[in-house]
């Protein structure tokens, strides 16, 4: 039961009981449900207009996702230098150490093969900074491929110099008797008259004149494999494998300074000058053979004669005189 309420009216002296309107609870009501309408939309712009207004556990990862945004920038310039610098080592690679090694050079595609195809980068997608994340880390990808397909090149191309050094060592390369012990130069590569039977007969080396006793060298980087006097007409001898197909022969010493299996490298003395065997008088006579054939051992003298120096010994070489043996 609700309560009556009263008033004092101050004209009658008395008390009045207060009649209340019809409605005016519905539009108290109203006004309520108004003010509360009003008050959650004004929050809610409030909200919306404010996003300024931040936790600081937001604002800490705010910075930490503006930092990473920067350190992806300076990585992906970063790769993008080492990628001049690379590009430059592949340009050098294929146009002047392969070159030089004659080995042919790496084609475009098999430096930058394994990127096409499948999206391998489907999981980094769906982020606010995908695009980025996905660029830096293909870029890393192209670099590191492409640093590992040159680095294989590079140990390719140090093997290879390995073993263009091991073979300019081994090639006979020098006279097998010093020019200041030389008497002269007997006889060349070719026909020459034979001085025991006097008949042409050709010459498979060469004849280099001396005293008895004079050091004969070896002319390349090589195993002894003959010191010995078995071989018909070559007297005391030594026979060099330099490897690579090429052995050198030094007959007609006077004595032996290696033994067969011995290692020996350019310039070591490997006899001494003499008359031993189908020999006329004291000399060395040198052939060079290229997989089991004689070839003009005149052709490799290039690390002992000035250009006059071997342009005489070319002219004495030809001369069509008599061998010594």
């Amino acid at each position: 039961m609700s309560k009556v309420k009263y008033y004092y009216d101050s004209e009658t002296l008395s008390y009045k009981k207060i009649e209340r309107k019809k409605g005016r609870k519905l539009k108290i009501f109203a006004l309520s449900i108004l003010g509360m309408f009003l008050s959650g939309f004004l929050l809610l712009l409030v909200y919306l207009n404010l996003p300024s207004v931040q936790t600081p556990k937001e604002l800490s990862l705010q910075r930490e996702l503006h930092n990473m945004q920067l350190q992806f920038e300076l990585l992906n310039k970063k790769m993008e230098q080492a990628q001049t610098v690379l590009s430059e080592v592949e340009a050098r690679d294929n146009n002047l150490y392969r070159v030089y090694f004659e080995t042919n050079p790496i084609p475009e595609e098999q430096r930058k093969a394994g990127f096409g195809g499948i999206n391998r980068y489907k999981n980094l997608e769906g982020f606010d900074n995908s695009k980025l994340i996905t660029n830096t880390t293909r870029n890393l990808d192209i670099l590191t491929k492409q640093i590992v397909v040159q680095s294989k090149s590079l140990d390719e191309i140090a093997k290879l110099a390995e073993d263009k050094e091991k073979l300019l060592s081994a090639i006979p390369a020098i006279q097998p008797v010093k020019n200041a012990d030389l008497s002269r130069i007997a006889s060349g590569y070719g026909y020459r008259t034979d001085p025991f039977t006097k008949a042409k007969k050709f010459h498979y080396g060469m004849d280099f004149t001396a005293p008895r006793g004079t050091p004969i060298y070896a002319t390349g980087d090589g195993t002894v494999k003959r010191a010995d006097s078995r071989a018909t007409g070559y007297g005391r001898h030594v026979v060099i494998d330099h490897g690579y197909g090429y052995e050198s022969l030094y007959a007609h010493m006077y004595k032996y300074n290696v033994k067969k299996g011995q290692k020996v490298q350019r310039g070591d003395v490997v006899g001494f000058v003499g008359s031993t065997g189908r020999s006329q008088a004291p000399h060395c006579h040198y052939e060079v053979f290229k997989d089991g054939e004689r070839i003009n051992p005149i052709n490799f003298y290039y690390g002992s004669l000035t250009s006059e120096e071997f342009s005489e010994m070319l002219k004495t070489a030809q001369q069509e005189n008599q061998s010594l043996d």
